[in-house]
């Protein structure tokens, strides 16, 4: 009985102690939360180099678009002043031959082409000195076209222009009318058109009135095409054929513009 006994109570003092979970480690739980704390360090820092990483590439891009913006602001600058340029001169030129043309007929011929530079006198259009006058109704063509232009109405202008040089080619207002093709050309921005019209004034009145201008506006348009190089030439040429005129006044100030300007 005694036995019995002594071995129920072993057997509940084994069981006792099997139930009882053995006592953690102090250091290795230390060492555990450590690691967890270390992975999580681990993880901001990554998602920080991650952000730094993206924070560089924007910022990168933002730097190639203020390159781009200012390119771009360059490039317009540099056309509004030759629009602001190819305005203020035209609109000298045209303000000049509508005030001379004083409402007679022959007016206004006469005042754009005195307004050119040339050699007419008041009243006077181009050939009269020579008794080559144009005939009435070549007047009224060339006049609707060169209305048109004033206008701004340069679609108009263009076709007008080519209408009287193709049923008048032998008119003493051909040459101008050829001019001013080029000149509605240039505005409209048409530069291989214009340029075209520019060199057949050259071509077929190299010694009239319109050839200083004709051969200004044809470097004009070179710089336009951004041929600098050929409108450098053809502006020194200007200078160098008609010296003291204000064909080859304007010619030196397009030069000095162009050589303050890093593009051309």
């Amino acid at each position: 009985m005694r036995l019995t006994l002594l071995g129920l109570s072993v057997a509940a003092l084994v069981a006792g102690c099997a139930s009882t979970p053995p006592e953690a480690d102090p250091v290795q739980l230390k060492l555990n939360d450590l690691d967890a704390r270390l992975t999580r360090i681990e993880r901001i820092v990554a998602n920080q180099v991650e952000v730094a990483q993206r924070l560089d590439e924007v910022q990168s891009a933002v730097r190639q678009l203020r390159g781009r913006l200012e390119e771009l602001e360059h490039g317009n600058e540099a056309l509004a002043r030759q629009q602001r340029d190819l305005y203020a001169d035209l609109d000298k030129r045209l303000a000049a031959a509508s005030g001379a043309a004083g409402g007679a007929a022959t007016g206004s011929a006469t005042g754009e082409t005195a307004a050119q530079g040339g050699a007419t006198t008041p009243g006077e259009t181009p050939g009269a000195a020579a008794g080559n006058a144009p005939s009435s109704v070549e007047q009224a063509v060339y006049t609707q076209a060169f209305d048109a232009l004033k206008a701004g109405s340069y679609s108009v202008a263009i076709t007008g222009f080519k209408d009287f040089l193709g049923t008048y080619p032998a008119s003493p207002l051909a040459e101008n009318a050829q001019y001013w093709l080029g000149e509605a050309y240039y505005v409209n921005h048409d530069y291989e058109a214009a340029a075209g019209a520019f060199r057949a004034v050259l071509k077929k009145w190299p010694d009239s009135r319109k050839a200083p201008d004709a051969l200004l506006k044809l470097g004009y348009t070179q710089s336009a095409q951004r041929q600098y190089s050929a409108a450098r030439a053809t502006l020194t040429e200007v200078m160098q054929k008609y010296p003291g005129s204000a064909s080859a006044k304007l010619a030196a100030d397009r030069l000095r513009r162009m050589a303050t300007s890093p593009s051309q």
